[in-house]
């Protein structure tokens, strides 16, 4: 019995190989950080929407587990280099987890944005502001100030993010 390479297993199994995986979220990373200087402070928060239109696509090319490890590598890098704040994690890791948990289950390029937006706007805008803003960066703040800014951010990433998944599509890189 000869053994399959990953390439013949992908197309057998429908399964994206590991390395694939691996590749795609380490140059999603890279972009992300690469983009992370295109923000606009608004109060605490650094609002980024580079970083969201990442998160959809990455939702959809790798899925939500992959996606969430790129969004910690990501906002680990942004922190190190002084380019985000702590608000940086919850600003992006239930965001790509829901966009990428819509992908999996509808194949819906709309759904996938709105589960950003979701993720983004109001899960990770009030955890910012109840537990990484209060305790992380010791700074007391109503939700409001978060939900605003965090949903205008994830609304226009997760609209770039459907422009990027239209035309991944039509490129074959999504199923």
């Amino acid at each position: 019995m000869a053994l399959s390479s990953p390439e013949t297993s992908y197309s057998r199994t429908g399964a994206v190989p590991t390395t694939r995986l691996i590749a795609y979220s380490v140059a999603l990373a890279a972009l992300a950080v690469a983009l992370s200087p295109i923000s606009i402070p608004v109060g605490v928060a650094r609002v980024s929407p580079s970083q969201h239109f990442i998160n959809v696509v990455a939702g959809a090319l790798v899925g939500p587990w992959w996606g969430l490890g790129m969004a910690l590598v990501t906002s680990l890098v942004r922190n190190a280099l002084g380019l985000g704040t702590p608000l940086a994690f919850p600003g992006s890791v239930f965001g790509v987890v829901l966009a990428g948990l819509a992908f999996r289950y509808t194949r819906n390029i709309y759904l996938t944005a709105l589960g950003e937006v979701i993720g983004t706007g109001l899960i990770g805008a009030t955890v910012g502001a109840l537990l990484v803003a209060p305790y992380l960066m010791g700074k007391d703040m109503a939700l409001t100030v978060l939900i605003l800014p965090f949903l205008l951010s994830s609304i226009a990433g997760a609209m770039l993010g459907i422009l990027g998944l239209r035309v991944l599509r039509q490129l074959g890189y999504l199923r």
